[in-house]
């Protein structure tokens, strides 16, 4: 891939970025990843990325929209990190559907979100003073919102995130996190993060899984396939 090919990854400190951006860059991306503490610059830095300072949370449309001019994708993988519902709506809903429109105003089509397994049906189920439900309702409603814009999108669901190295391996399930129709043991519904970043360069590289939602497990099926 030629080198003209830049990616703005949004939550740019956190340990799915800080895995996908050097697999980005020696896929042929150019990287910027936008943070919000300026102390997290040389971290960033020393995976390949270009370090932005933005806070998303409070960046306007248009901020976020001269962020992404030039760019050739977005990836969310922002995320408020829970315990505080008012900023967890901030950031994983509000700062999120900020940055789908921002993409389009600035002419980005491509658009990956990294959403996790049971986003689409938690908030059906999850009792609501559950501590996890705002979260759950953030993440939904901004999912159901990128469905409904002309992004060229991929929403990639994974299991809980583990620290385990990228197997490029994994189980695709359905919206409840159901394998073939059966719930899962806890052993299986791990998802390395690695395998999340292989999974975020993958679909932007190969152009897979457009305007797909994807949820999985770490499991036998290659990467390429599950994400065909």
């Amino acid at each position: 891939m030629a080198q003209d090919k830049r990616v703005v990854i949004l939550g740019g400190h956190g340990k799915v970025a800080m895995l996908a951006a050097p697999k980005l860059v020696s896929a042929g991306w150019s990287v910027d990843s936008l943070i919000r503490n300026p102390d997290h610059r040389d971290d960033v830095a020393a995976t390949g990325a270009t370090p932005v300072v933005l806070d998303i949370e409070n960046a306007d449309v248009d901020q976020l929209a001269e962020a992404f001019d030039g760019a050739d994708a977005v990836v969310f993988s922002a995320g408020a990190g829970g315990g505080n519902p008012a900023r967890t709506r901030a950031v994983d809903l509000e700062a999120a559907v900020r940055s789908m429109e921002a993409a389009e105003q600035a002419g980005v089509t491509r658009y990956v979100m990294v959403s996790y397994v049971r986003a689409e049906t938690d908030v059906d189920t999850l009792d609501k003073e559950s501590s996890f439900y705002p979260y759950a309702e953030a993440k939904h409603h901004a999912d159901s919102h990128l469905r409904g814009t002309a992004l060229d999108w991929t929403i990639l669901g994974p299991g809980s995130l583990t620290q385990q190295p990228a197997t490029r391996r994994l189980q695709v399930v359905d919206g409840a996190g159901l394998i073939d129709g059966r719930r899962p043991d806890a052993a299986e519904v791990g998802a390395s993060r690695e395998n999340v970043a292989e999974a975020i360069t993958h679909v932007l590289t190969a152009g897979a899984a457009v305007r797909r939602t994807v949820n999985f497990y770490d499991g036998e099926t290659p990467l390429e396939e599950a994400l065909a």
